[in-house]
């Protein structure tokens, strides 16, 4: 494939010290050139950030087993390293799967964490003028006129971004399918490709899958669409956000917080000197995930959903499992959890269920129906 000629990967080995893996999980960073289909940087060169974590025995292989290639898909706001790779003992679950013998990736798409940023996202006045008060008058005297008024991205350029990551794990692995892990909007991001691309996709996970019967299914007349250009996120922000949706006592560790939260600074430096802090993300219009794709999806998919989760109500998740054409789906309702499920008291729950998933097809031997985890008996 031509995608093996353009390939550019930086290295990075750090050893993952766990009790539990006697062969040490190395850390990988690697960049994938991407010729951006991004508004707000078409036709560019692009840089897709993609970390890799494996045992060290298999860090260096050219071929992996068919079926121990997975990759996992960011959300709104969280880039994947962040989300799915918390430097807290329990709750990486990119280790937790690369422990059990997986080649596990995360890529951030055009916008997102290490990956490159369109430059309009450098322009405070290029957020909402809601969002551009917290830098009143730290960085602006008041609120300005955007540069760029229109979203950086749309979920075309998302799933060009996720083709091209997802031909260069088959050619770096040799492998033809490749499993897909996601959260939140990375629904529409993992679900919607595997519609366009079953032939590359095995099995698919994900956390409050952002599915909506009504979402148009066309793509709008103009693009870029108006709007502003990226997101902000403060610390203030993150915690009020978590703390909306704890429902049972305990849910979370205040400390396995604050680690994800220096890590969301660490993987956007300019954000990060904004103000007290905060991470940036680009606006994405999202068409073409239909109530009629996802009937047409035949991928086998387990879905997950948080009972307390107020972001992607429950109800939402269980449509999309009805609306599902697979014929092995599983919905997985967990208790005590809210939207980021992966960083709280019953994450090794969910991380063994997605275990279960990729490896049989089934959990607790369903490879099709509702299963309930995490609630008191």
């Amino acid at each position: 494939m031509p995608i093996r000629l353009r390939i550019l990967a930086a290295c990075l080995l750090i050893p993952f010290n766990s009790a539990l893996a006697q062969d040490p999980v190395l850390r990988i960073d690697h960049y994938v050139p991407v010729l951006s289909t991004a508004p707000a940087m078409e036709n560019e060169m692009a840089q897709i950030y993609v970390r890799e974590r494996t045992q060290a025995s298999t860090s260096l292989r050219s071929v992996s087993l068919e079926g121990q290639v997975v990759l996992f898909i960011h959300g709104a706001g969280t880039p994947s390293e962040v989300a799915f790779d918390v430097p807290v003992e329990g709750y990486s679950w990119m280790a937790y799967l690369a422990e059990a013998g997986y080649d596990t990736f995360a890529m951030d798409t055009t916008g997102y964490g290490r990956s490159t940023r369109p430059n309009v996202m450098n322009d405070v006045c290029n957020l909402s003028e809601q969002a551009q008060q917290e830098f009143v008058p730290t960085k602006i005297a008041a609120p300005c006129a955007p540069s760029y008024g229109f979203a950086s991205t749309t979920i075309e350029s998302d799933w060009h971004d996720i083709d091209s990551v997802v031909d260069y794990l088959r050619a770096l692995r040799g492998v033809e399918k490749v499993h897909l892990v996601a959260w939140s909007l990375g629904g529409p991001r993992s679900a919607g490709y595997a519609a366009l691309h079953p032939e590359k996709v095995g099995r698919v996970v994900i956390l409050a899958p952002a599915y909506s019967r009504n979402r148009g299914g066309s793509a709008p007349e103009t693009i870029p669409v108006p709007g502003s250009a990226f997101t902000k996120q403060s610390h203030l922000d993150f915690t009020r956000n978590w703390d909306r949706q704890v429902g049972c006592e305990n849910q979370y560790d205040p400390a396995v917080s604050a680690a994800i939260w220096q890590d969301m600074l660490d993987s956007d430096p300019i954000g990060a000197t904004w103000g007290t802090g905060v991470r940036r993300a680009p606006n994405t219009t999202v068409w073409g995930w239909t109530q009629e794709v996802v009937a047409r999806t035949m991928t086998p998919m387990l879905l997950v959903a948080g009972i307390h989760d107020g972001q992607v109500p429950p109800s939402r998740v269980t449509e999309m499992y009805e609306d599902l054409g697979a014929s092995e789906k599983v919905l997985l309702d967990l208790g005590c959890s809210s939207h980021n499920a992966m960083w709280e008291m019953n994450a090794t729950m969910l991380f063994d269920a997605s275990l279960q998933w990729l490896r049989d097809g089934q959990v607790d031997g369903k490879s099709l129906g509702v299963i309930r985890k995490g609630y008191a008996e």
